[in-house]
């Protein structure tokens, strides 16, 4: 059954910055450590892709066009985040409830601060589709969280590059840098030991991808079909 979008827990907005309540906590602690799962994304089928069609919500050109597209991404991440926490696992302990609150919190923080940058130029809210995930299975939850994180901080390496304003790519940069904390803490709480996993190259530079191939992945779980036909190309 496709899973509607849950309210968001409280938070305070300061200017046009949405904070958390409660304090941050430190991640990197007490994580568990579990066989390794394969990330979802390798397993997404492009024949069920709609992304790369000229109808649907336009995500705009220039730099608004990649602000959106990683609006688009952040509205997923919070919407599932939001549902692992409204619906815990089976078994998740006090640690795990801090880590994915704090995780829900930053990543509603994050879509929040894009809708207010992009103003006028953001796309609507979309309608997400998590039938596919078992939120009861500490297994399924998790090996989607790794998915998702680790096609955040690839999209954003790949995108970044074709922002044109100096300010936006240091907003980028700073949520990234943020995203790849959540990516290490997921494959912790995995299995210990494996905060790099294998996001890296020979040369331990990052991997990226592109829109087109990050789309690709991220509709298997986004109903509201995309147009990114006029983003900036590299």
């Amino acid at each position: 059954m496709k899973q509607k979008q849950l309210v968001d827990p409280p938070y305070e907005k300061k200017g046009d910055i949405i904070v958390q309540n409660m304090p941050r906590r430190r991640f990197f602690t007490q994580a568990a450590g579990l066989a390794s799962i394969a990330a979802l994304a390798a397993a997404c089928d492009k024949d069920d892709n709609n992304n790369n069609m000229s109808s649907g919500v336009d995500l705009g050109s220039g730099d608004f066009g990649i602000l959106n597209y990683a609006y688009a991404l952040e509205q997923l991440e919070a919407a599932f985040y939001t549902q692992v926490v409204a619906t815990p696992y089976s078994g998740m302990n006090a640690a795990e409830t801090s880590f994915m609150t704090d995780i829900r919190n930053h990543e509603i923080a994050h879509r929040e601060f894009l809708k207010a940058a992009l103003g006028s130029k953001a796309i609507q809210a979309l309608e997400v589709d998590f039938s596919k995930i078992n939120f009861t299975s500490r297994d399924s939850v998790l090996g989607t969280a790794k998915a998702f994180e680790d096609l955040g901080v690839t999209a954003y390496d790949g995108a970044g590059y074709l922002l044109k304003d100096a300010n936006y790519l240091l907003l980028a940069g700073k949520i990234v840098s943020v995203e790849a904390r959540h990516a290490a803490l997921i494959r912790e709480l995995i299995s210990a030991n494996t905060f790099l996993g294998d996001q890296v190259d020979s040369n331990s530079v990052n991997l990226s991808r592109t829109p087109d191939e990050v789309l690709t992945i991220a509709g298997a779980y986004i109903k509201t079909k995309i147009n990114a036909s006029n983003l900036p190309k590299g």
